[in-house]
């Protein structure tokens, strides 16, 4: 009978998780723009101005690509994504303790919707950019299209993998945080954001697509601005660390987790 009863009350809880994650997507928006008059406009104004103060700088250096501006608009808000939605990541369980110890639902779904903000913002950039390119620039085939559909998605799950690990490890290590932040610093000179890749000796491009963000943010732009697809290779080596990221961040969520929120 208490075995019933526990697959019950679990079956009960299933059914209501995607209700639950709906409602807890919708709170976070509202309450991260309430009462500013910028309001969502806010979440693009970060990404916009860094852009135009990085190519009032840089146009000029890189002025023999006509390409630059659309590559680096791609880049800033590629890197703004990957940036914000982890840094929240960080932060997701410890901010919401107080919806944690109220209501018993499993704590990654909070760790899983700490990026929606991020992902709203990215998901308006991605069909604004589209239309841009396919307005001014060239037509985008739907292949094209679902290319860097499929990098936003597989930039998502790396970006969770992050956070499951990094939200548990907060609870314990609460330096991670500033490490983190030093560690975003210094990818963000290390990605290809401001400054072309193939100014970089070719024998040091191995190591910057080790960093995921690089290869999502050149696939991405290979796809939308040149129009040429990556090789299957250089696809299974990006399928490939994102799993490798995702279930590390996984089975050290799943390690750590049990103790780690005692600490709430």
């Amino acid at each position: 009978m208490k075995i019933e009863k526990t697959k019950t009350m679990n079956n009960k809880n299933s059914a209501h998780l995607p209700g639950l994650i709906w409602t807890i997507i919708r709170t976070d928006f509202k309450t991260r723009y309430h009462g500013t008059l910028g309001g969502y406009l806010w979440a693009l104004a970060k990404p916009l101005s860094m852009f135009a103060v990085l190519y009032a700088v840089f146009s000029v250096i890189f002025s023999m690509d006509p390409n630059y501006n659309l590559n680096l608009i791609i880049g800033l808000f590629l890197w703004d994504f990957f940036s914000e939605a982890t840094k929240t990541g960080f932060l997701s369980l410890q901010a919401k303790t107080f919806l944690l110890t109220k209501t018993k639902f499993p704590p990654w779904i909070v760790v899983l919707t700490s990026a929606s903000n991020a992902l709203i913002t990215v998901s308006i950039f991605s069909v604004a950019v589209c239309t841009y390119i396919f307005v001014f620039r060239r037509p985008l085939s739907l292949l094209e299209i679902s290319c860097f559909v499929f990098y936003v998605f597989l930039f998502s799950l790396i970006i969770i993998g992050i956070s499951l690990a990094a939200s548990v490890l907060f609870l314990r290590y609460r330096d991670i945080n500033q490490i983190w932040e030093l560690l975003l610093q210094a990818g963000f000179f290390f990605t290809p954001i401001i400054y072309p890749l193939n100014i970089v000796p070719h024998k040091f491009h191995f190591y910057l697509y080790m960093w995921l963000p690089t290869a999502v943010i050149q696939f991405s732009r290979s796809v939308l601005v040149k129009g040429e697809i990556p090789t299957i290779t250089a696809h299974i080596m990006l399928l490939s660390g994102t799993a490798v990221v995702l279930f590390a961040g996984t089975a050290l969520y799943r390690l750590l987790a049990p103790r780690s929120l005692e600490r709430l």
